[in-house]
């Protein structure tokens, strides 16, 4: 299972961000995935996060997840759970934990600071969901590791959500039509891109709405499910209203973005 691990993340990634780059320009939704400049920057910003795991994690989830399973460790080999029924709750249990730890780095000042670096992109196409600070990767992959250790998931589980958070976040983000009717019935169960994109608008009640990563169950059952912006999919600005030059879009504006302090009419009072 190790040696499968990164052929098929990487070619699940690579296939899908083909396919949806294609799809959104075939049939967009607001037409934000022209600027190939700001697509490079994203991308590069991609780069950067993928050699600091690599550095910083001697092991990535799914082995550390192996190396928990052959001694037992975690919650379900302790209660006796194993097989089909553990890789289930462990998938559910990582995604309640990557909605809960997406809340918190909206609500924790610190860690927003991390976080707005992906909200900050003033436009929604399929590299927005690869436009996070390095901070914020690293962080994100010890919570993880303390939630795989903490449950004792399957390394089968860990592989296959590793493989549905890349997938999900590339379609969530990606600047594509949907018939209305599918995306009515996909959203009670998945989370889409027109729910996602809610979450990128600039007004600061529907920023902090609709966190789910995968199953869109959590926001409607944890009261933070918004159905859509009240400016309209196609009429409402994407991003944050204090980082909205083409200066801050930068890479070395990105990298230093968490370090500076946003103007005091921004986020914190708009709403």
């Amino acid at each position: 299972m190790l040696a499968l691990e990164n052929p098929l993340r990487l070619g699940v990634f690579a296939g899908l961000l083909l396919a949806l780059a294609i799809a959104e320009r075939v049939w967009p939704r607001r037409g934000d995935a022209r600027p190939a400049w700001r697509q490079a920057t994203n991308l590069a910003l991609m780069a950067i996060d993928t050699a600091l795991l690599r550095v910083v994690f001697p092991v990535l989830a799914v082995a550390f997840a192996a190396g928990l399973a052959a001694r037992g460790i975690g919650l379900l080999p302790w209660l006796g759970i194993d097989g089909w029924i553990a890789v289930v709750l462990a998938i559910l249990a990582l995604d309640l934990a990557i909605y809960w730890q997406h809340r918190l780095f909206h609500r924790i000042p610190l860690l927003w600071r991390l976080h707005r670096v992906h909200h900050a992109d003033t436009a929604f196409d399929v590299t927005l969901a690869v436009r996070f600070h390095p901070l914020e990767i690293a962080l994100s992959m010890a919570i993880k590791f303390a939630v795989v250790a903490a449950l004792g998931a399957p390394p089968l589980a860990v592989l296959l959500f590793e493989v549905a958070l890349s997938a999900g976040s590339l379609f969530t983000h990606a600047d594509l039509r949907l018939p209305p009717a599918v995306d009515r019935v996909l959203r009670w169960f998945v989370v889409t891109p027109d729910m996602h994109r809610v979450h990128h608008s600039v007004h600061r009640a529907e920023t902090d709405s609709n966190f789910s990563f995968h199953l869109s169950l959590w926001d409607r059952l944890f009261g933070s499910y918004v159905e859509a912006p009240r400016d309209g999919h196609t009429g409402m600005a994407i991003g944050l209203h204090e980082f909205r030059a083409p200066a801050d879009q930068t890479l070395p504006a990105l990298l230093l973005n968490p370090f500076r302090d946003p103007p005091a009419t921004g986020r914190a009072t708009e709403a």
